[in-house]
């Protein structure tokens, strides 16, 4: 499960091929203005079993650096939000079955066997199958808390296909954490 560190981080936050699935949500009565100072609660237990120290870091510094564009910084004191993370992997199966059936040549020069003007009077074949394909779904889950009332004010869930071979992989995490953040109820300074 501890290889699976390099593989989730690749997946969970973006992979080459697929896409991002995000779901947010936040309480609409709260002024995230207000809120300049956070500090990370720390990782679900969970995540440990996934994520080296080194991933967790790295996560944890993309996230900060989004904050920190709009207005929030990192404290190790006091805060006015709380930031929890948390990582999760699910191995899911998928089927499919080919049920294909194919006519002869139709138009073409030569029937299926090759003979005859080639007008479709070919024999059919059948090159059915059934395929069974396992694959991971990783999730990515950033919980922020009003320090104050201990509340939840906003959540965010990304999930993606989980791929092996994930190219420039420091750019998909910080990608998937930019479109992760952007669901943030406060924009960047700037925008």
């Amino acid at each position: 499960m501890k290889k699976l560190g390099l593989l989730v981080i690749a997946a969970v936050l973006i992979s080459a091929c697929s896409s991002i699935k995000i779901v947010t949500g936040y309480n609409k009565t709260v002024d995230f203005t207000e809120f300049k100072t956070l500090k990370y609660y720390g990782w679900s237990d969970n995540s440990d079993k996934i994520l080296n120290s080194i991933n967790k870091e790295q996560i944890e510094k993309l996230f900060a650096k989004e904050f920190e564009s709009r207005g929030v910084s990192i404290t190790k004191g006091k805060s006015d939000i709380t930031v929890s993370l948390y990582v999760v992997t699910q191995t899911k199966k998928e089927s499919s079955v080919n049920t294909g059936y194919h006519t002869g040549a139709y138009g073409g020069y030569s029937s299926y066997y090759g003979y005859g003007p080639g007008y479709g009077w070919g024999n059919g074949y059948s090159n059915g199958g059934y395929a069974e394909h396992e694959y991971t779904v990783g999730t990515l889950i950033i919980s922020v808390f009003d320090a104050n009332n201990k509340k939840l004010i906003w959540e965010c869930v990304s999930k993606s296909t989980l791929e092996e071979k994930a190219k420039n992989l420091d750019k998909q995490i910080a990608k998937t954490i930019a479109k992760m953040m952007a669901t943030y109820p406060v924009n960047k300074k700037g925008n």
